[in-house]
């Protein structure tokens, strides 16, 4: 008997269909988000979404169609308007200007846009839309080429023209070159080609490059003339030319630069197997011309500016990643929001080259102080893309990143949640992600997002459901056995309750629709429980009526079946004791399982009533049929119900199924009163999160003043050249709230190596991080690099070292 005891125990206090329904919730959520257009590989990847605070995105087909149309160009000297849309090489042409003379003819534009072809593997051809059945015009190749081969046809240059050169050496593009190089046979040529610009004597081969303006400018030494003569470029035409690009640039154009070179042999020994690709790019990009720019606009993405909204609502930070110019990933990230109209440029946008100065990234503290604040980071590589997500996580963020690319893998594995694309994406990057997206589209992301904190809402809604169950099983049997009463359930009615009638309710649970508010919340902390501590409070509540209503009604039908007895020395002294119990645990059997299917309503909100949207969720109306078919077939059919459950529905007569009808009904009116609690409980919780956010938040505030405020200090007192440690004490006191402080500050006035830290007063420096308490007395000590051995902080002054202290009460 006590075995039996401690089976039924046991087999009620171990939620054994948690498990079971997780992974079942999880892999519908995953169903539901491929109809989202979202793939996810790892189930883990669902409910790690929920709380993802950080997404890291990629622009070009991401934030935008990566369907890029050239609008304008720059060659010679002389500004052009490329007209037409999309890549129908058909309409529009190339002209001087708004509305100016046809430029087709132009000796620069010819030779700019011939060089580029060259420089260019893709191509466009006629297609067929097998929805439609129109023909159409479509690139094959690289979206940032498909302009070029569609600007070059409209000037007659078609891209097989490129076979009549004989392409020599091909330098693919890379995020660290930032351009790509070709090397082309044009023996037996004095011009480029018809109409363009002259080739000098005994030219054998021209080197090509194509890329981003600010570095293939480094490498230029000339420039095309606007009659296809080349003259010197000095520093002040790069300026000019930087000038044009800023100005296409703050339109959200992309921006390339073409430049060649005429060689009359290789400038590099071709025998030699032992020369690597970038030493033979270092011998063909020098002293090139530049020929001309290319500009290019890639749409926005349709809903993307509202997508990024509405990350920002849910407490999301979405952040750029892109390799494009500056000025051009500041201008975009206005376009789609990412930036506000009261963002400070120099702040929030960044060039990746700021990461790495000297090509060493920044140390752990002054690269976390950068990425904090910055939202677009440009002129990024892949392994800028690794660090900024390490940066993040250490920060706490949970982060999310796309990428595309081979060399993206890294910092996909690295993320939280590694999104790759599905179309423009490499097996590698799918391969290193957690989800991928079949369309490339950032709204996908937001949508996964939502979908993920939906579906991490009901697994809380069903966790809490089959806790109260245990909760409420493993008092019942406490009680029977303090008390002396028959064990109210076998184990295997237990396991048929939970495994067979309670399981179609849980997962129903899960399918539960999210809030429409879902995005309004902030992410939770990724440190955060499943089970909260006011979800505790309610699933003991519940568990404890549900015991209560049915331990009630056991009694009762121990009452009628057992001849008024209900303890169980007496039952085993009445004559068919077997059959007389297992009417009564019949009763009781069905009153739980009504009351839990009651309750399962109840369970869909913590807050609500139970009749708010009653029949929103129709899985839950399938899974109380199944569970209800289950329970009627457990106690109703012969053999099955009464020798293997020990359960019989026909036996306890019509009274019985009454008695049974009032177990869910006052369950029902108890559970939804315990809601009062619940919800005076979830808005303490709620009021203690905003506190702590709060309080956070005036903290970061506070302590940005007070640094702001001794640099000031610093700043005056290296103009006026005095020292004097009265000069710093005489500033306005500063008041830190109670918590973490961060100790330094880099890029002190003046471009000195200074370090900005706090000490406690009468204390030597603190290094690191530290803790400062309620009413701690601070020192805001400045020190040059000079000083940085001495025990104590000071400043070098004439050559002398003087304390300097400001004192922060």
């Amino acid at each position: 008997y006590m075995i039996l005891i401690a089976v039924t125990l046991a087999v009620a206090a171990i939620p054994e269909g948690i498990p079971l329904c997780v992974t079942i919730s999880l892999s519908i959520g995953c169903s539901e988000m491929v109809k989202k257009n979202v793939l996810v590989r790892k189930l883990a990847a669902v409910e790690t979404l929920g709380s993802a605070s950080v997404i890291c995105s990629d622009k070009t087909g991401t934030l935008t169609e990566g369907k890029m149309t050239m609008v304008n160009m720059y060659a010679g000297g002389v500004e052009y308007d490329v007209e037409g849309k999309g890549f129908d090489p058909t309409v529009g042409g190339i002209r001087r200007g708004k509305g100016g003379t046809d430029a087709k003819a132009d000796v620069a534009v010819r030779s700019s846009l011939l060089a580029a072809v060259l420089c260019c593997n893709t191509t466009i051809s006629k297609v067929k839309d097998p929805e439609t059945g129109d023909e159409k015009w479509e690139p094959k190749g690289n979206s940032s080429e498909a302009p070029i081969v569609v600007a070059a046809r409209k000037v007659g240059l078609d891209e097989k023209i490129s076979r009549e050169y004989k392409r020599i050496l091909e330098v693919p593009f890379s995020s660290s070159r930032k351009m790509m190089l070709t090397m082309s046979d044009v023996s037996g040529r004095d011009v480029l080609c018809a109409g363009g610009m002259p080739l000098p004597q005994g030219t054998q081969m021209l080197s090509v490059c194509k890329g981003a303006p600010n570095f293939i400018l480094d490498y230029c030494t000339g420039q095309l003339a606007e009659d296809g003569s080349t003259t010197p470029m000095s520093a002040k035409d790069k300026q000019d030319v930087l000038d044009v690009v800023d100005k296409y640039s703050e339109r959200a154009l992309r921006v390339l630069a073409i430049a060649a070179r005429p060689f009359d042999s290789m400038p590099f020994d071709t025998a030699n197997e032992d020369i690597t690709t970038d030493q033979k790019f270092e011998a063909c990009r020098s002293n090139l011309t530049l020929l001309g720019l290319v500009a290019s606009i890639d749409p926005d993405r349709d809903g993307v500016p509202e997508s990024v909204l509405a990350a920002r609502g849910a407490g999301i930070r979405v952040v750029m990643i892109t390799g494009d110019y500056l000025k051009t990933a500041v201008a975009i990230a206005r376009n789609v929001n990412i930036l506000r109209a009261c963002d400070d440029e120099e702040v929030a946008a960044v060039d990746c080259a700021r990461l790495r100065p000297n090509d060493e990234y920044l140390a752990h503290e002054k690269m976390d102080e950068l990425t904090s604040s910055v939202r677009v980071f440009a002129r990024a590589r892949p392994e800028d893309k690794l660090e900024i997500v390490k940066s993040l996580q250490r920060q706490g963020a949970v982060t999310a990143m796309t990428g595309d690319g081979v060399n993206d893998a890294p910092a996909l594995n690295q993320a939280d949640i590694g999104v790759a694309m599905g179309i423009q994406g490499t097996e590698v990057a799918k391969g290193a992600s957690d989800m991928i997206l079949t369309d490339d589209n950032f709204c996908s992301i937001v949508g996964a997002v939502e979908k993920g904190r939906i579906i991490y809402a009901g697994i809380q809604k069903f966790v809490a459901f089959i806790m109260s169950v245990h909760i409420a099983e493993v008092i019942q049997i406490f009680i029977c056995i303090v008390v002396g009463i028959p064990v109210m359930r076998t184990p295997l009615q237990i396991l048929f309750l939970i495994l067979v009638t309670d399981l179609p309710v849980c997962i129903a649970l899960a399918m539960e629709p999210g809030e429409r508010t879902v995005l309004k919340d902030r992410p939770r902390p990724k440190e955060e429980p499943v089970v909260l501590g006011w979800m505790w409070w309610s699933m003991t509540l519940n568990g404890i009526v549900v015991a209560a209503v049915v331990l009630g009604i056991y009694l009762w039908a121990l009452a009628i079946y057992c001849d008024g007895e209900v303890l169980q020395d007496r039952i085993a002294e009445l004559p068919d004791h077997d059959a007389k119990l297992m009417d009564a645990r019949t009763v009781a059997f069905i009153s739980l399982v009504w009351s839990e299917n009651c309750r399962s309503y109840c369970s869909r909100t913590f807050d609500r009533p139970v009749y708010t949207n009653l029949l929103g969720n129709s899985a839950m109306q399938k899974a109380l049929g199944i569970a209800s078919v289950a329970l009627y077939a457990g106690v109703l059919t012969p053999f099955f119900s009464t020798l293997i459950l020990e359960l019989d529905g026909v036996g306890i007569g019509l009274d019985g199924w009454a008695i049974a009808l009032m177990g869910p009904l006052v369950c029902l009116v108890l559970c939804e009163g315990c809601k009062i609690i619940t919800i005076y409980q979830m808005n303490s919780y709620q009021r203690h999160l905003a506190e702590c956010r709060l309080n956070d938040d005036l903290m970061r505030h506070e302590q940005n003043v007070a640094f702001d405020r001794i640099v000031s200090i610093s700043s005056q007192a290296s103009r006026e050249g005095s020292y004097h440690p009265s000069f710093a004490v005489s500033q306005e006191l500063v008041h830190f709230p109670p918590g973490r402080f961060p100790w330094h500050m880099t890029h002190g006035p003046h471009g000195h190596a200074e370090d900005y830290g706090l000490q406690r007063a009468g204390s030597d420096p603190l290094l690191g991080n530290g803790l400062v308490g309620p009413g701690t007395k601070l020192e805001a000590v400045q020190s040059f690099t000079e000083c940085a051995s001495r025990s104590s902080c000071s400043m070098v002054s004439d050559g002398s070292y003087q304390d300097q202290k400001v004192v922060l009460d």
